[in-house]
């Protein structure tokens, strides 16, 4: 089955919270590739919801190993506060060709569930501030809204502090 196309044409990560039984909405949004914001600021104004409600993935080497962290599209990622949350020393940005080929997603659409090869992750504590988060459904122009304690379990991350201000 088509990483892309699983489940009758949804993505993998709509696939797999299918097949957990993960409650979780689908919203969908004409992504506008000459928009000023980036991909998580867009959805957020698409969506008519707060930028620290909606998550974006990123991909990081900790120590050397392919990593995940998943913070608010307001904000950025504290490579340090990574690094020490999966526990490692040091951590630096992916190259977007390693995290699209680690995740089977592409830059833009990378979802932090149903995931090609399951990566350490951490998720910003400020997730537990919410009832219901957004995060990519593994395409541009799709979000996956799901509870914040369902996003834990689909991932097996961690929380820790690993935002910073942008």
């Amino acid at each position: 089955m088509s990483r892309k196309h699983a489940a009758g044409g949804a993505t993998h990560a709509v696939h797999a919270l299918i097949e957990s039984g993960i409650p979780h909405t689908l919203h969908p949004y004409d992504h506008d590739p000459a928009s000023d914001l980036s991909y998580g600021l867009e959805a957020a104004a698409e969506l008519g919801v707060e930028p620290d409600q909606v998550f974006k993935t990123l991909c990081a080497y900790v120590d050397g190993r392919l990593s995940v962290g998943i913070v608010p599209v307001s904000g950025m990622l504290d490579l340090k506060a990574l690094a020490h949350a999966l526990g490692g020393k040091k951590a630096e940005m992916a190259p977007p060709a390693d995290a699209e080929r680690a995740t089977g997603y592409v830059v833009g659409g990378i979802s932090p569930i149903g995931q090609r090869k399951a990566l350490p992750t951490a998720i910003d504590e400020t997730v537990e501030l919410w009832d219901t988060v957004y995060v990519s459904g593994g395409r541009r122009g799709l979000d996956i809204g799901l509870a914040p304690a369902d996003l834990i379990a689909a991932t097996g991350g961690v929380t820790a502090p690993i935002a910073k201000e942008s």
